[in-house]
């Protein structure tokens, strides 16, 4: 069973969008994989934590959530009234709509008129009616590495039934895939509705996407700045090592060729962007502080003077 999403995040019902992201933020980094290697507690503790962002740090799921429209899980769950209130038959065309139906007591009376109507075309040679099965909508939470990476997920759907579902590479959020012959049945012969599922892909607290690319903060420590040297940094599908250039400054952006979205129909893989941000160490000692003061003496220079007041 989920957990709620808002003890989960540790925030509470009212909390602001920003303080539940805020929120966020500080647990994905302490449980994420990549600093807790090996740990399968601390992996499944990471999962919790996004599944649950992905539920309140959504304003609109967030409201939806807050009224008992979704799980935890993120699964509406309207009763089958609801389904075949959206659909009504004009003419033996379909068409969406939540009006119209307030004149019949219950579904049976829908049914039973419809028969009526469809017994009178019968009597006139032209046979039962056929209605093509309505189509029935799902709304599916993907973490950020499945949607980019592809991933098969098992699901259930608001009537009950479970489908698998593969998520195709570099999926994005507000995709639909559109699974045929999986939504409601047809009547008397016709062709079964399909089952649409909207995707809604959740954030990762390392990675950003941008088009295709991947884009990564990656710190470094003042040393590995001026003297350059070899640094392992997260990529979407694993560590890989990375060569820092001498004399690197923060914001500098380095390229990962390739190591971004997946290559996919119509489409060439990405690349990574990691881009450097220096971290100073927690406390300057009296060894670094006498250095800096000795070389500033004989190499000083203003990395501010191309700047216009």
């Amino acid at each position: 069973m989920n957990e709620d999403p808002y003890k989960v995040l540790g925030v509470a019902r009212d909390a602001s969008q920003d303080a539940i992201r805020k929120a966020y933020r500080k647990l994905a980094k302490e449980a994420h994989p990549d600093l807790n290697p090996g740990n399968k507690k601390a992996e499944d503790r990471f999962k919790t934590i996004s599944a649950a962002y992905d539920i309140v740090g959504d304003a609109d799921k967030r409201a939806r959530f807050d009224k008992g429209e979704i799980d935890a899980s993120g699964t509406a769950r309207p009763s089958q009234q609801d389904f075949y209130r959206q659909y009504a038959d004009a003419d033996g065309g379909r068409y969406q709509s939540s009006a119209g139906f307030d004149d019949f007591a219950d579904l049976s009376d829908l049914f039973s008129d419809m028969f009526q109507r469809s017994g009178r075309g019968g009597a006139a040679g032209r046979g039962p009616r056929q209605m093509r099965g309505q189509d029935l909508r799902y709304q599916l939470p993907v973490d950020f590495l499945d949607a980019v990476n592809g991933a098969k997920r098992r699901v259930t759907m608001p009537d009950g039934r479970t489908l698998d579902i593969a998520v195709p590479p570099g999926t994005r959020s507000g995709q639909t895939l559109r699974l045929k012959g999986k939504g409601m049945p047809g009547m008397n012969g016709a062709p079964d509705g399909d089952a649409l599922v909207d995707i809604q892909v959740g954030t990762h607290p390392l990675f950003e996407r941008d088009g295709d690319d991947i884009v990564v903060e990656l710190p470094i420590s003042i040393d590995e700045a001026v003297l350059g040297g070899k640094v392992a940094v997260p990529t979407i599908t694993g560590k890989v090592s990375l060569t820092v250039p001498k004399g690197a400054s923060s914001g500098q952006t380095l390229r990962l060729r390739g190591r971004g979205v997946p290559a996919g129909r119509n489409r060439a893989a990405g690349d990574q962007r990691v881009k450097l941000k220096i971290v100073m160490p927690a406390a300057i000692d009296d060894e670094l502080e006498t250095f800096m003061k000795s070389w500033r003496e004989s190499h000083a220079y203003n990395p501010r003077a191309g700047m216009k007041e």
